[in-house]
């Protein structure tokens, strides 16, 4: 082969990478920039950013747990809860690092019972983390009564609010995340193993490492990272409410299946998380500007994960 056609074959491998969502996010972004004056703003740019920091959290640890052929169906409730948890303990201490560790013990908590159901006593995913998604939803109801818990201190709302040379604190906090979770993904024995655990256990057991322990380990990091997602969101709301992450789950699996990771075999691609993060919410974002309701909102995140994974399985095919 000559040098030629090397040189046009690269960005030919490159592109061929690029997960479906990117042709996607491109044409959202345009179509919404034509049909609203609003959309392609710097407010409206920052605040679908600021919106999309929350599920990144999410979204990130859910890769993870995919590659290793799991599921986190809990994880919506259990924001949910480890929000109420720290709004609860903020309000009664007036400190929002109480809270905080409070919050991050509640899903840590969670990760680790999720964990300890599917390493160690063998429980399918989908089953063990529906336990837990009634188990904190149920929990959420009770402490709460139903009723949203407001008058946490004001620290906590200016966490959501306050920017740093004009980005806003969440899309601060949600880049560090996403840099933690690479360099742990790409640059340690950690990562390594979790590719493995999805794509050739045997040659986990085989080199003596203990898959259940990095199982767990998985489950746990998606646990705080709920945590630290509560956090943004009581922050965001200024008050915790008892469904207020409810179907979050559903947005952070659409989000990391268009990404390009397969619920198989150990392939993903962290990158291709934030478009689909990014994908989904400027279709949230958009459809809000132009009055959709939130009931039609989901079916068109249905229907975004169909169009990137066909142009996903068109590519494949040529």
């Amino acid at each position: 082969m000559s040098v030629l056609d090397q040189a046009t074959q690269r960005p030919a491998r490159l592109l061929a990478r690029v997960p479906g969502v990117a042709a996607v996010l491109a044409a959202l972004i345009l179509a919404f920039g034509l049909a609203s004056p609003n959309f392609i703003s710097f407010g409206n740019i920052a605040n679908i950013l600021s919106q999309s920091t929350i599920l990144l959290l999410v979204a990130l640890p859910a890769t993870l747990i995919i590659l290793t052929e799991g599921l986190d169906l809990s994880v919506g409730a259990v924001v949910t809860f480890a929000g109420i948890v720290l709004a609860s303990v903020a309000l009664a201490t007036g400190s929002m690092l109480a809270g905080l560790f409070a919050g991050l013990a509640v899903g840590l908590a969670f990760g680790l019972l999720n964990g300890a159901l599917i390493a160690s006593l063998g429980i399918p995913p989908f089953i063990a983390t529906l336990g837990t998604l009634g188990v904190a939803q149920g929990l959420s109801l009770v402490v709460t009564d139903g009723q949203s818990i407001v008058g946490i201190p004001r620290s906590i709302e200016l966490l959501y609010s306050t920017t740093v040379f004009n980005i806003p604190l969440p899309v601060i906090i949600s880049a560090l995340a996403y840099a933690l979770v690479h360099v742990l993904l790409y640059h340690t024995r950690f990562g390594t193993y979790i590719f493995a655990l999805g794509g050739n256990r045997e040659a986990l057991r085989v080199a003596g490492v203990s898959e259940r322990r990095y199982l767990i380990a998985v489950y746990a990091l998606g646990g705080l990272m709920a945590g630290f997602a509560a956090l943004l969101m009581t922050a965001r709301m200024n008050a915790a409410h008892p469904t207020a992450a409810i179907g979050m789950e559903f947005d952070a699996i659409a989000a990391v299946a268009v990404g390009g990771t397969s619920f198989e075999r150990g392939n993903g691609w962290l990158f291709g998380t934030l478009l689909g993060v990014l994908a989904v919410g400027v279709l949230r974002n958009g459809l809000n500007l132009l009055a959709v309701p939130s009931s039609v909102q989901v079916a068109c995140i249905g229907g975004l994960v169909i169009a990137a994974m066909l142009i996903d399985a068109l590519r494949s095919r040529s």
